[in-house]
């Protein structure tokens, strides 16, 4: 979406925020609907104690990397 349409978007809200703000109950709908919604938005870092370890897990599967001096490694970095 483009910077002019997040901003029509957002003027459009705006608006109806004015209408929404005058009715209670119309108001206390909304709310209950954006707490679901925002509910609804999954933080991509958060994950569950067994997908935490499961992670780990996986992860010592993998050979690891060693390097004889932070030269070596600097190499390393810099070249990936």
């Amino acid at each position: 979406m483009t910077a002019i349409q997040m901003g029509a978007l957002n003027a459009e809200i705006l608006r109806n925020l004015g209408t929404i703000a005058e009715d209670e109950d119309m108001l206390t709908r909304v709310a209950k609907y954006l707490r679901k919604l925002v509910g609804q938005k999954k933080d991509p870092t958060l994950f569950t104690k067994e997908e935490f370890f499961a992670r780990i897990d996986e992860a010592r599967k993998q050979p690891g990397k060693s390097f004889a001096n932070v030269d070596d490694l600097d190499k390393y970095i810099r070249n990936l």
